[in-house]
């Protein structure tokens, strides 16, 4: 017989996780704009030694301390044993992992703690400009220790898109997307994450992404006000057995249904 989990109460969590994120964000600046070990990895994505250090670091003070919470990282062997426990630990140890080795500040740490599918505390730390975002679950959402909101926009034309600019001139459009600023940077995460604190106005993003890119950044904009979805307005489950969603479209709420209404009907992959 399986004994039942430990779990501690919300404000312990919290507490261990913001100590470690900042542990892990100073590791982090150690190795930010010095000459990287780095290697690609399947699929073609990049993987630095910084990558491997911070979750090394994250896993031992947050997998370790809690051994009843599942653990889930970009940067760690999957463990199926995460899909029967209540509470897990979903992480991306640097987000934004190209722009972290050419030195360029457009990165995060990326933590959640998702219970029974659901991330009920989050927390995005960009080292390099000292942007701590952080929400749980019914209590907003701040920017070093301050409330944020999304956007009051409706239109598109003329909104701060965060997303991959050519992607808009895709010849596939029925109609050409109206003039938009768009707001690349290499983690979606930190997308997600300007739009939550007004500085963009929407993030989209049609190719599949994973439990780790979102689940913390998902929480931070749905607590500032936002709508984060698929692009067919399907909400996200994370911990389940393939960590993986097809699309995300994350808006205020205005915004969010006019750019429902140009792609919520795509037919995209599964």
């Amino acid at each position: 017989m399986q004994a039942p989990e430990t779990l501690f109460t919300r404000a312990e969590d919290r507490d261990l996780m913001v100590e470690a994120v900042r542990e892990a964000g100073a590791l982090a600046l150690t190795f930010y704009q010095t000459e990287l070990k780095k290697w690609l990895k399947l699929g073609d994505s990049i993987v630095t030694e910084a990558d491997i250090a911070v979750n090394d670091l994250l896993e031992r003070r947050l997998a370790v301390e809690r051994p009843d919470y599942g653990w889930l990282s970009e940067e760690t062997e999957d463990d199926p044993a995460r899909l029967g426990r209540s509470r897990v630990w979903v992480v991306d140890p640097i987000d934004g992992t190209r722009a972290f080795a050419k030195g360029k500040p457009h990165f995060v740490l990326s933590v959640a703690l998702v219970e029974d599918g659901a991330p009920v505390m989050g927390v995005l730390f960009n080292p390099a400009t000292d942007e701590f975002f952080e929400a749980s679950a019914g209590g907003g959402a701040t920017r070093n220790g301050m409330p944020i909101s999304v956007s009051d926009r409706s239109e598109i034309e003329g909104c701060r898109m965060a997303a991959h600019g050519p992607m808009f001139r895709h010849p596939a459009w029925p109609e050409p997307w109206p003039p938009m600023d768009i707001v690349e940077r290499n983690s979606v995460a930190y997308r997600i994450a300007l739009v939550a604190c007004g500085e963009a106005d929407a993030a989209l993003a049609l190719t599949a992404k994973n439990d780790w890119d979102l689940a913390a950044a998902d929480l931070i904009l749905r607590e500032a006000g936002g709508r984060f979805t698929t692009h067919d307005g399907k909400p996200l489950v994370y911990n389940r057995e393939l960590p993986r969603h097809r699309s995300l479209l994350a808006a205020g709420p205005r915004l969010y249904d006019a750019l429902f209404e140009r792609v919520g009907h795509l037919a995209l992959p599964s």
